[in-house]
């Protein structure tokens, strides 16, 4: 049996593998690359939703509590101030579209709660 035959047989092997893997492997990858982008947009939704209620909490009214939480919600982020006795309440929801160009879009919320602080007003 000829052993250089052998080789160009295991060579074209090695080849169809790599053809059959790679695809997995990119799908692997942009996975991960939407998973991380929905995340952040997560936690920055997270610090904008505090960031207000902590404004709301001193008493200021609802359009610095919207400024306050849209510098750090993502762009077109949507702001809500709720508050009822003691607490204040901010929503921040921002629809992302993690795999960009692609039409597929994840809707990403997050809420915080804080007390009113004793000496603020009421927030407008």
């Amino acid at each position: 049996m000829d052993r250089r035959a052998d080789r160009r047989g295991e060579v074209g092997m090695v080849t169809a593998e790599t053809a059959v893997v790679l695809p997995v492997l990119l799908l692997v990858l942009v996975g991960a690359v939407a998973a991380v982008t929905v995340v952040g947009a997560q936690l920055r939704c997270v610090d904008a939703a505090w960031e207000g209620a902590r404004a709301a909490a001193r008493g200021e009214d609802a359009a610095v509590v919207a400024e306050w939480a849209g510098r750090a919600a993502p762009a077109g982020a949507r702001t809500g101030l709720t508050g009822s006795g003691d607490e204040v309440r901010v929503t921040v929801a921002a629809e992302v579209q993690p795999l960009g160009p692609l039409p597929w879009r994840v809707t990403v919320v997050a809420e915080a709660v804080a007390w009113r602080e004793p000496a603020a007003g009421l927030p407008g």
